[in-house]
């Protein structure tokens, strides 16, 4: 472990490294990393062979979203001058950093090989009319609280500003993008979403949506999370250079 610009920042390197990703790790913006994370983040650097940067980055209310996007950005450089070929990844509260990140990255002339979103929260009005229905079926996440931590996380930005609702930017230029999704999620309306404006900015986006699964079950001790723990890991190595 380092301190990274006021960060603690761990790096995870394999014996070999073919490459590298930052993992954002998610928890609502009010909860640090938890074992589940940690579980992925192993996997990927022992199977992918990737050395992966996690940044422990400040939760509500003493972090908010322009910092952690901007903080993200620069280890993804960092990660980019000391490994490589750096994908950017991140589940839930991590999605919407993730995604953040890599609009403002494009915009300064870093297009990621690729960014892999687990359950992002990409919206943060919570505004999308198809999430009425999905919320009685999700057991984990629900709209008034989303909307509480929303308006702390903003800071002084609009909610509709593409650092804190990524859904909003433009996607034209962005690399390719992963999502994995569950119908049982309030965010996975949003994913679609993505999915629909991927398309249209000509930009390439595999949509992974289980039915019957929930928030973040990728990082679930199940067989639907270890059948994606086991899609991530063979998609990032199977993109790694070399």
């Amino acid at each position: 472990m380092e301190h990274v610009d006021g960060w603690p920042v761990y790096t995870i390197v394999p014996p070999q490294v073919r490459g590298a990703v930052v993992y954002v790790h998610g928890g609502g913006w009010v909860n640090e990393i938890a074992p589940q994370h940690w579980h992925l983040v192993a996997a990927i650097a022992a199977e992918a062979s990737m050395a992966v940067t996690v940044p422990i980055y400040p939760l509500i209310p003493f972090g908010a979203a322009l910092e952690a996007r901007d903080k993200t950005a620069a280890l993804v450089r960092r990660s980019i001058d000391r490994w490589g070929a750096t994908f950017l990844a991140g589940d839930s509260a991590g999605g919407q950093i993730a995604l953040s990140t890599a609009l403002a990255l494009r915009d300064a002339g870093v297009v990621l090989p690729r960014t892999l979103l687990i359950s992002p929260a990409l919206d943060l009005t919570w505004s999308n009319p198809r999430i009425p229905a999905v919320q009685p079926t999700d057991p984990w996440l629900a709209t008034p609280g989303g909307k509480v931590l929303a308006e702390h996380w903003r800071g002084d930005l609009d909610l509709l500003d593409p650092a804190v609702s990524p859904l909003f930017g433009d996607l034209t230029g962005l690399g390719p993008i992963t999502v994995f999704t569950g119908t049982r999620d309030v965010l996975n309306p949003d994913a679609h979403v993505l999915a629909v404006k991927a398309r249209t900015a000509g930009v390439p986006l595999e949509l992974c949506e289980v039915a019957g699964q929930v928030h973040v079950y990728p990082l679930l001790p199940t067989r639907a999370g270890r059948d994606a723990q086991r899609q991530i890991v063979e998609s990032l190595r199977a993109a790694a250079p070399g």
